[in-house]
């Protein structure tokens, strides 16, 4: 079954948590403990409704606070696709969680206040949406039950969300208005009769119609090595695949390939899911690969289609997310992440900082601070094999980690 991954991004108290539990309530997708245990604490805190935040808000200090804090991921499914809905906070200080949450997935809800209308997060979690190139966006226009289900400042709130539009550098992306009322069900998964005038889809119809080829950035084939197999069974003695995931295109038997730093030719022979074979690998799918020829491929090296090589260098600038509440400075050194290599980096510059509510960038700048979003220079001390990311996401892509406490500390798209 498709596997489609959303995140969510609005502003406090825009109803993100409401809108995915009323989801989760629709679609019949929470079980009987869980709807017994929220109908208990709406009860306990006065509410004449269902306060379906409670599904997803799992920290204490979100229920407590009302907010959410860290990224929940949600599971459901209907009769045809499975969701992942990635819950992430909306507040300034988490925007790395926003890019975590985002970075991952194929589409996105956007949710606005219908009594505030665009505001200063707004442009923030637009911004961040379209730096990672999610090509389907929903602008939700929530909470429309306190604006009398107003056409007129429904329109009001699309005509300043159009004027952001312009603001962007990637215009592939296809954006989507809905409104709706979480709390009252509202377009949500049941269509409204609250709002004759609108004439669209309800949210999960969106995403229910939604085709694979409209919101997969659908690039170049790239098969990073993940294990080379060797069996030690004298059935398979002479047998040697290469086992991974295909990225951003097919791989079929007879494709002239190219491996990897050392750029030897061969030709794919067989391609494996388990004990059968497969005359083509999809986007996205784990398989073992064996060639025609005896060529030197081990963990880390990459398979490509001749004529379509990446680029092999030991100098790249990207757009990085800093995580970290140690700043990033130049100088510094971290392990780069990419795919499964790792190679160790130095800062070599940062360019400027960027302002994601679309305000302009800062050029007198030589360090990050935690949430900071910036234009930096690496280099590297050995080649990597990169694509930039607005051509390929999981290829243009890496992570940053400190070598002194192993910790993941920023989030960088090649540039």
């Amino acid at each position: 079954m498709e596997v489609l991954k959303i995140a969510t991004a609005g502003s406090v108290d825009d109803g993100k948590s409401t809108l995915i539990g009323r989801i989760l309530y629709d679609t019949k997708s929470l079980t009987t403990d869980k709807l017994e245990a929220i109908e208990k604490t709406s009860k306990k805190n006065g509410y004449d409704y269902l306060d379906f935040s409670l599904a997803t808000d799992g920290l204490v200090a979100e229920r407590e606070q009302g907010i959410t804090i860290d990224v929940a991921h949600i599971y459901f499914s209907t009769a045809n696709k499975s969701y992942i809905i990635a819950d992430t906070p909306g507040h300034v200080e988490y925007t790395r969680n926003m890019v975590t949450g985002a970075s991952t997935s194929q589409a996105a809800i956007i949710l606005i206040d219908a009594r505030k209308g665009v505001i200063e997060q707004t442009n923030r979690h637009f911004f961040i949406n379209n730096l990672l190139r999610i090509k389907d966006v929903v602008v939700a226009i929530n909470k429309m039950d306190l604006v009398d289900y107003s056409e007129e400042r429904y329109n009001e709130i699309k005509a300043d969300f159009e004027q952001l539009m312009d603001k962007r550098e990637y215009r592939d992306q296809k954006i989507t208005f809905i409104p709706v009322s979480a709390l009252k069900g509202d377009n949500v998964v049941n269509i409204s009769e609250r709002t004759p005038w609108y004439s669209g889809t309800t949210l999960l119809e969106h995403f229910e119609t939604l085709d694979r080829k409209d919101i997969f950035n659908v690039g170049t084939p790239r098969f990073p090595v993940q294990y080379v197999i060797r069996p030690k069974t004298d059935a398979h003695h002479d047998f040697r695949g290469f086992a991974g995931k295909v990225y951003g295109g097919e791989l079929s038997v007879g494709d002239e390939v190219v491996a990897l730093p050392s750029q030897t030719r061969s030709k794919i022979k067989d391609i494996y899911f388990h004990d059968k074979k497969y005359q083509t690998a999809a986007r996205r799918s784990s398989v073992t690969i064996t060639l025609e020829d005896e060529i030197n491929l081990s963990r880390g090296d990459m398979l490509v289609k001749v004529n379509d090589l990446p680029t092999i260098e030991k100098r790249f600038t990207a757009t990085v997310s800093w995580m970290d509440s140690q700043q990033l400075t130049v100088g510094n050194k971290y392990i780069i992440q990419h795919g499964v290599n790792k190679v160790l980096a130095k800062i070599d510059k940062v360019h400027h900082k960027i302002e994601p509510d679309y305000s302009g960038v800062d050029t007198e700048v030589d360090s990050l601070g935690m949430n900071d979003i910036a234009e930096v220079s690496f280099q590297l001390n050995k080649p990597i094999y990169y694509d930039k990311f607005k051509d390929h996401r999981t290829n243009g892509s890496f992570i940053l980690i400190d070598p002194n406490s192993n910790s993941t500390v920023g989030a960088g798209f090649i540039s």
